[in-house]
């Protein structure tokens, strides 16, 4: 059953995660049709209070991440998770860069995330070594 459940997540968010990359907008006005038809106020139009605590909630789990690879410094999986997220946003924002506009704050995430994930590869590299 834990399989199955984990396969339907990972479905899942990638899913969701397609449909707030390609619809943002259509995120929050498919979520206000409903929130305006229940009788409740409707989200900003820009989203900027869900992305926010979505941002927060990325924000929150490479920081434990971080503090899991700093408290259990031979476990291989945490630097893999940490360069995997971060080299995602890195390669996102580069694609949004050139397809959405040619935003400093894109070109900024790109070059911090993929500088992080570019850092972080290394020492994966000598854990994955002197574990083999």
């Amino acid at each position: 059953m834990y399989r199955a459940v984990s396969l339907f997540l990972c479905v899942s968010f990638a899913l969701v995660g397609l449909l707030f990359l390609l619809f943002p907008g259509g995120v929050i006005q498919f979520f206000n049709g409903i929130s305006s038809a229940a009788g409740m106020p409707e989200s900003p139009p820009g989203g900027t209070g869900f992305y926010r605590l979505l941002a927060v909630g990325y924000m929150y789990l490479v920081a434990l991440l971080a503090y899991l690879m700093h408290r259990h410094p031979s476990e291989r999986s945490f630097p893999l998770l940490l360069i995997n997220g971060k080299s995602a946003t890195a390669l996102l924002s580069l694609i949004l860069f050139f397809a959405h506009g040619a935003y400093l704050i894109y070109l900024a995430n790109a070059i911090v995330d993929g500088g992080i994930a570019l850092i972080l590869i290394p020492f994966y590299r000598d854990l994955r070594r002197r574990q083999a």
